[in-house]
């Protein structure tokens, strides 16, 4: 073969070549952009984060006395019933005054004795007939008489139950003929302008009532009926028995419908101006031992955005800094996002309903779901 011979042959092997690899490359389209991760989210509401605690308890007043006998016996009368108004002074009841007024005889007798002795022993030692020292002794007996004497006369008066001050009469505990001991109750009573309502405090929200001391108080007979309270007092010490911590809650100017016994709800609320929200724990992504959230942005990138969390209660977390209500967040396989990764949000409302893609605005299909032409 010839070297021009050659040299064609040469010249339409690689012409062929080359017309063979641009109908090959006619034939392949231009390579997708990567597809955009399907997630779970959820819009931010508004006052989700709203702490609000509601308990049941009890109508009470803050200055209840329970009423005893200084002295044991049996009752003879009882002069005031149940829920009855009183006022200081007025007696309530009364016990069989036989034992106490012998013995206020018998040291009025002793007195009397002691008072002639004395008077006696005085005229002789002043015609000194007797010394100095026996009468001391008849002095010293009548002194002991006349204490005697009044301690009967105290015991005596023991006897009359009255009122301290004026209040209502409640838990009437013991009835006429029946006999008590000094010291044991027999009814209690209640100041009717100190309401307030006892509650039980469950150990794991101590420091969030804490926090919440304004409260609002409905009756379960009115519930149309507001007051607003606050929270005077909190033990510090829980019930043996129930666990639970004693708080009272102030009632600020009760009216006519607030009686004692009646049964109360008290709701604690935030402060105004608190702004906190409250999402999901599968929502919380830890950035450095950090809580953190992944937020989609309006180009439906997410960004890692660092949170202040308050509280964590049984399924959510309560937010009191660094997202707002509206903004748009990740709920659902917050460990395999990366920063400013594309998805598409999808949302679920119901959680027995099945999701449901979030549609794109016009702007976003624009910019971000251009269809991609076949290269010819």
């Amino acid at each position: 073969m010839t070297t021009a011979s050659a040299f064609f042959a040469r010249a339409s092997w690689i012409h062929g070549l080359s017309l063979l690899l641009a109908l090959t490359a006619c034939g392949k389209q231009a390579a997708a952009p990567d597809a955009a991760r399907p997630v779970l989210t959820q819009l931010i509401a508004a006052g989700a984060g709203d702490e609000t605690l509601v308990y049941s308890g009890e109508v009470r007043s803050r200055h209840e006395i329970p009423l005893s006998f200084r002295v044991g016996g049996k009752i003879s009368a009882r002069l005031v019933d149940n829920g009855r108004l009183v006022k200081a002074g007025d007696v309530l009841a009364r016990l069989d005054p036989g034992d106490t007024a012998l013995s206020l005889a018998a040291a009025t007798a002793q007195l009397d004795l002691a008072r002639a002795e004395q008077q006696r022993y005085r005229e002789l030692h002043a015609k000194n007939f007797v010394s100095r020292a026996a009468l001391d002794a008849r002095e010293s007996s009548f002194k002991s008489a006349l204490a005697q004497t009044d301690l009967a006369r105290n015991q005596a008066s023991y006897t009359v139950l009255r009122a301290e001050h004026s209040g209502v009469i409640g838990l009437i505990s013991a009835e006429v003929g029946q006999v008590v001991s000094a010291g044991q109750t027999v009814m209690r009573l209640a100041r009717p302008d100190t309401m307030e309502v006892a509650i039980a405090i469950p150990e794991s929200r101590m420091p969030d009532v804490r926090a919440l001391k304004a409260a609002e108080i409905s009756l379960w007979a009115d519930n149309h009926a507001r007051y607003r309270g606050s929270l005077r007092e909190l033990s510090p010490v829980a019930d043996p028995v129930t666990r639970t911590f004693a708080a009272r809650v102030t009632i600020n100017q009760p009216d006519a419908k607030v009686l004692l016994g009646m049964t109360a709800s008290v709701r604690f609320s935030s402060p105004d101006g608190d702004q906190r929200v409250r999402v999901p724990l599968t929502a919380i992504f830890q950035q450095d031992a950090h809580p953190a959230l992944w937020v989609v942005g309006g180009d439906r990138r997410v960004t890692l955005r660092p949170v202040t969390v308050a509280a964590y209660r049984e399924n959510a977390a309560v937010l009191a800094g660094g997202a707002r209500p509206g903004e748009r967040i990740v709920v659902a396989g917050v460990h395999k996002l990366t920063a400013g990764e594309r998805v598409q949000a999808v949302e679920q409302t119901n959680p027995l309903a099945a999701p449901s893609p979030v549609p794109a605005s016009p702007t976003e299909r624009t910019t971000d779901e251009k269809p991609t032409a076949a290269v010819p």
